[in-house]
Formats: C-alpha cells, structure tokens, sequence
C-alpha cells in the first residue's frame, strides 16, 4: 500500500514539471508560433544564461526558417 501512494504522488509530481525542462524541436516551434515567441523572448532576456540551451538554439533555427520562408512567400516564391 505504501508503494502505491509513493507511486501515485511520483506520477502526479512529475506532471508539474516536465513540461519546462521539454526540449522542443524547430519544426514543433515553427507550428507554435505562441510557443516559439516565449522562448525567444526568454532567450533574448537572459542571452548570457540561456543561449547555448538547446530550446534557445532550436526556436533560433525555428525563427530564421519562418523568416525565410516569409521572405519567400512574399517575393512569388
């Protein structure tokens, strides 16, 4: 019975925080526009922290293929 409870509060526990520490890849940033603002804009407030984090690296990719394919659009492409 112990183990139960110690099991269910794990589970329950590792749901609250599991999202923050996600490592989100360019194409899932590029489809959350949302998403792909907050952490650039995280990554821009604390560059000396955070730019060599992998989340900053990927929504940094993420944003210039948005640009590009921005530009792109825009120019008939």
């Amino acid at each position: 019975m112990k183990h139960l409870l110690l099991g269910i509060v794990m589970l329950t526990l590792s749901g609250c925080f599991g999202e923050e520490d996600r490592i989100h890849t360019v194409d899932e940033l590029m489809a959350d526009e949302v998403l792909l603002a907050k952490i650039i804009s995280e990554c821009r407030n604390n560059p000396g922290a955070l730019r060599q984090t992998p989340n900053c690296q990927n929504a940094e990719a993420a944003d210039w293929k948005l640009r590009l394919e921005r530009m792109n659009k825009a120019l008939g492409g």
